[in-house]
Parts: C-alpha cells; structure tokens; sequence
C-alpha cells in the first residue's frame, strides 16, 4: 500500500464502521498511467486493499464519495467503478472538484459495514 499523502489514517474502524480515506490510483508511489479507466481500476484495488487490512471487502461498502475532476469522464469512471464492485451497489455519490492530491483525476472514499 502506499504512504497517505497527508497527516491521516488511511482506514479507520469505528465500532462496526470502516471507514477508508479517499483513495487515488497510486501504485508503488506514482500515479498509474491511462487515464480515468486504469485510475479508477487502480484506486478501487487501494480502497480494496485498505478494507482487507480490517478484515473487509468491497462488499461490505455501504456508501461511497467520489471525487472527479472533469465530469466528462463520469461514464468511463462509472464502468471501471461497476466492474470493480460487481453487482455490489453501495449508497454513492460523486462530485466535480477542481483539483485532486498527486493529479489524480479520480478519488474515492468508501465507508463499511462489518460488526466486529
């Protein structure tokens, strides 16, 4: 996993809630080439991993914030985020923002349910 960029915690359990820090499509320390779809692969696999290291998976999302940094790539962002999740369809919404950590074009934050 990568080093936050920031004074946080990347994954925090309270009590049955996990709750991952926005996550960008970063690979051992730089950000993945290809554009929106491989990011969006990429940041999903991170937000993945982060759930994994409290006993979690991506089926046990409730609810997403995802950021974009051009809405002109909602739908490429939205295939890659479906195939991550498969027929999982947590709570979710997505916001336009100016600018992102690392020039990342895509961050996702993810919040779990899984009872201790």
């Amino acid at each position: 996993m990568s080093k936050p960029l920031g004074p946080y915690s990347p994954v925090v359990r309270a009590g049955d809630f996990i709750i991952v820090s926005g996550q960008g499509g970063m690979a051992d320390g730089k950000v993945v080439e290809g554009g929106v779809a491989a990011e969006t692969t990429q940041t999903m696999k991170n937000v993945a991993m982060q759930l994994e290291s409290m006993g979690a998976s991506l089926t046990d999302i409730v609810k997403t914030t995802c950021f974009l940094t051009d809405m002109e790539n909602f739908a490429v962002f939205n295939e890659a985020y479906s195939e991550a999740l498969g027929n999982h369809r947590p709570s979710r919404s997505t916001v336009a923002v100016a600018g992102l950590p690392a020039g990342f074009l895509v961050e996702v934050e993810a919040w779990a349910y899984k009872p201790q």
